[in-house]
């Protein structure tokens, strides 16, 4: 994948994979803002009732452009393997 300038903020679909990211399934915000993500997402996903998810979102030009959802389990390892590199250089 190439390396995303500073500037360049939110996903590039040039940038991606073709085998990354797939579109699921299409869901539908009702009136109170609620959502429900379809039950074979959630079996791929190993999704299940009580589990916490961390919305992540990426900007351009000010605007929203990307809304994720990640197991908020990972987002620590997540946090780690960008991270643990560029503390490591710091520190040495």
């Amino acid at each position: 994948m190439a390396r995303k300038s500073p500037k360049q903020i939110c996903c590039d679909a040039r940038e991606v994979p073709r085998s990354c990211c797939t579109v699921e399934a299409l869901v539908q915000v009702d009136h109170r803002g609620q959502m429900v993500l379809p039950k074979e997402v959630r079996e791929r996903a190993g999704i299940a009732a009580g589990d916490k998810l961390a919305v992540v979102m990426w900007e351009k030009a000010g605007n929203v452009c990307c809304i994720g959802l990640v197991k908020a389990g990972e987002i620590g390892e997540m946090v780690r393997d960008r991270l643990g590199p560029v503390i490591r250089e710091i520190f040495e």
